[in-house]
């Protein structure tokens, strides 16, 4: 007995080798088909509505997955930013680069300026 308890120390050891492995070889299949995106500071971004599929009962499945535009305010690096919204108020929380899209004015926003 003394020595299956031995052993299952090891059984243990290569147990959580094999799931970080999965868990990296997952990580790098999820890296390999998201584009990495960096913005500056003053760039205009869509930040996506959290959690996603949470839907406002107004719009049923029309719901926005989208809103802004915003302001980045600071980059704080690794892909984090704070953003300002459209009256200047910084939020509090940063948002993660993979959340954010880059915001192209359209022709008739641009003409109203």
């Amino acid at each position: 007995m003394a020595q299956e308890l031995d052993n299952l120390d090891e059984v243990r050891l290569g147990a959580l080798d094999r799931l970080r492995a999965q868990k990296e070889a997952v990580a790098r299949a999820y890296d390999k088909r998201t584009k990495a995106k960096s913005f500056g500071v003053g760039d205009l971004v869509w930040k996506t509505i959290l959690p996603v599929g949470s839907k406002d009962p107004k719009f049923g499945k029309w719901s926005p997955t989208w809103e802004g535009p915003f302001l980045v305010h600071q980059v704080l690096g690794k892909g984090a930013y704070k953003l300002n919204d459209q009256n200047g108020r910084v939020h509090d929380s940063p948002n993660n680069g993979r959340f954010l899209k880059k915001y192209y004015p359209t022709t008739w926003e641009m003409a109203e300026r």
